[in-house]
């Protein structure tokens, strides 16, 4: 006889174990669930607390392949120009790897696909896709893969690359919703570290223009201030060359005053024209001007080379606007580095702002004081004529009356000497009176540079071309007035002995002091001089360097024409 648990059979055994195996599998996959949205929790942590871009870019990329898995993942940052990757972080690749593939991927094939269409896209085989362009030699294998894009403020910064799930598996529809979910993350916090980093650099900035502030309101020289404005703005930039053009008074050209960096010393001195030029530009049009490669802009010229293994640059005027500027900071980075975003141009440009306001404060400030100076000047004048020369004349005109009521001739005699020594001291403070009075001329582009660089731009139609003119030395200050006009005739004839004889198609003027002679060098390309030539505009330079006790010297130039090397001595101060 059966019994009651014989008669219900196995099949209700079957179904408990059926039911208890499917709990388990729930169970199984709650647990997974939860250690997955811990995983994504811990990963959202590790990449929020970064505050340094680029270690948040690292965090990301390590969190990214953590998080699904993955053993090779990349973060693509795309650049300016929306079309191409800037930079490149990667992990699961060695540095050696790294060295063997080559250079970082530019966003062609299947990275590019995700450029131009912002979309989580997950393949199973990468080389089945149209956009795959395969890999170079030495790349490791990569199959499966799942790209999803990194916005930051409705702006797609770049792209998270996964490839190869662990195990031989597939990316799944929870990998792309874990790293979507991540890549908003990764949004947010790029977003902080890009804020926090622009906080340093304004804090920067200030710092900066509070010692150039600090500066010229100290009574320092403009030289000096320059220096300062050079040297931050080619630190706090991370550029490779600053340089400062200022204009030159009564000549359309800007003269490089101060350089540092790269090729300082080949860009010291320049003059350089208003027109066609990067820093002209920027001069002219009082706003700032870039150049994605300085090697290939038409804009700057060729000669004398000086941006060798540099490539981005930017010409940023110094001023508070048209009709205000000031001079022109240039900076430059070597070739390679990223191009000048426009978040770094605009504190570039307050930067330079804060430095002409700076700068026309202290002008101001000595303006006052010269007009203090002078007003002080006006009374002791105005005391000196209405009340000391009122006296003494009194006292000079009482004593000569008395005079004639002296008898004793030696007394007399006296009193007249005395008479005539007041005379005198009358017609030294009137001399007195007058230099007080005496105002400084007033008169722009008098000074030598100014001469030099007019001069020069107006030998460009007789040459056919504008000649390379480097300045360097305190001219205007340095160098007298009458020395300086033997300057002036000896570059107006020698440029003159260029355009009618050498058949050049370059000419370099270089002009220095050290403060103990002025030396003037023009140089040629052309065909030199002749043996026979005509040689009276060389004679007439030799008596003026002669005059002065200078020396004038004529050689071949290293670019096959000649040299004429003109230098005096300057009177000891």
């Amino acid at each position: 006889m059966e019994t009651p648990d014989e008669r219900r059979g196995p099949l209700p055994q079957l179904k408990l174990d059926e039911l208890l195996d499917e709990l388990q599998a729930r169970l199984d996959a709650a647990r997974s669930t939860r250690d997955r949205v811990r995983s994504l929790l811990e990963a959202v942590l590790s990449v929020g607390r970064e505050l340094d871009l680029e270690q948040a870019l690292r965090s990301i990329v390590g969190a990214a392949a953590t998080l699904v898995d993955a053993e090779y993942a990349a973060l693509g940052v795309i650049g300016p120009d929306g079309t191409t990757l800037s930079a490149f972080h990667t992990v699961g690749v060695s540095e050696r790897q790294i060295a063997e593939i080559g250079s970082f991927p530019e966003g062609h094939g299947i990275l590019g696909e995700l450029i131009r269409h912002p979309e989580p896209l997950r393949l199973e085989k990468l080389s089945e896709h149209s956009a795959s362009y395969g890999f170079p030699p030495e790349h490791p294998p990569m199959s499966s893969f799942l790209g999803v894009p990194i916005r930051v403020r409705d702006q797609v910064f770049g792209n998270l690359y996964l490839t190869e799930k662990r195990g031989g598996a597939q990316f799944d529809e929870e990998d792309e919703s874990l790293l979507s979910t991540l890549a908003v993350a990764a949004g947010v916090a790029i977003d902080n570290a890009r804020l926090y980093e622009d906080s340093r650099l304004r804090e920067r900035w200030l710092k900066a223009n509070a010692e150039i502030s600090h500066s010229l309101m100290s009574g320092s020289e403009r030289a000096e201030a320059l220096h300062l404005i050079a040297g931050h703005a080619r630190d706090i930039s991370c550029s490779a060359l600053a340089a400062v053009a200022m204009p030159v008074e009564g000549s359309r050209s800007l003269s490089v005053e101060i350089a540092v960096g790269v090729d300082a010393e080949a860009h010291r001195g320049l003059v350089l024209p208003l027109k066609e030029t990067l820093v002209g530009l920027a001069f002219s049009s009082a706003a700032p001007v870039n150049s994605d490669d300085v090697t290939q802009d038409e804009r700057i010229s060729p000669e004398p080379p000086r941006f060798q293994g540099l490539g981005p640059a930017v010409a940023v005027p110094i001023g508070t606007g048209a009709g205000d500027v000031r001079g022109v900071v240039l900076l430059a980075r070597e070739t390679g580095r990223p191009v000048f975003s426009g978040r770094e141009t605009a504190m570039l440009q307050g930067f330079a702002v804060q430095a002409a306001i700076a700068m026309e404060l202290a002008e101001r400030r000595q303006d006052a004081e010269r007009i203090a100076v002078l007003q002080d000047r006006d009374r002791i004048a105005r005391d000196l004529h209405d009340l000391a020369i009122q006296r003494l004349f009194a006292t000079g005109m009482t004593l000569q009356s008395a005079g004639r009521f002296i008898t004793h001739p030696e007394a007399s005699e006296r009193v007249l000497r005395a008479v005539d020594d007041l005379d005198e001291t009358i017609k030294i403070i009137r001399a007195t009176i007058f230099g007080l009075r005496v105002r400084e001329n007033d008169a722009t582009g008098s000074g030598l540079r100014a001469d030099v660089a007019r001069v020069a731009g107006e030998a460009r139609p007789g040459l056919g071309f504008a000649p390379s003119v480097r300045m360097e030395g305190l001219l205007d200050t340095d160098v007298p007035r009458e020395i300086a006009d033997h300057v002036v005739a000896v570059l107006i004839e020698a440029l003159a002995n260029v355009a009618r004889h050498a058949h050049a198609g370059r000419a370099d003027v270089a002009l220095t002091t050290d403060g103990r002679e002025v030396r003037l060098k023009v140089s040629d390309d052309g065909v030199g001089i002749p043996a026979d030539g005509r040689r009276s505009g060389l004679r007439n330079m030799a008596e003026r360097a002669e005059q002065l006790g200078g020396l004038l010297e004529v050689a071949g130039s290293s670019s096959g024409g000649a040299l004429v090397d003109w230098h005096v001595p300057l009177p000891v101060k």
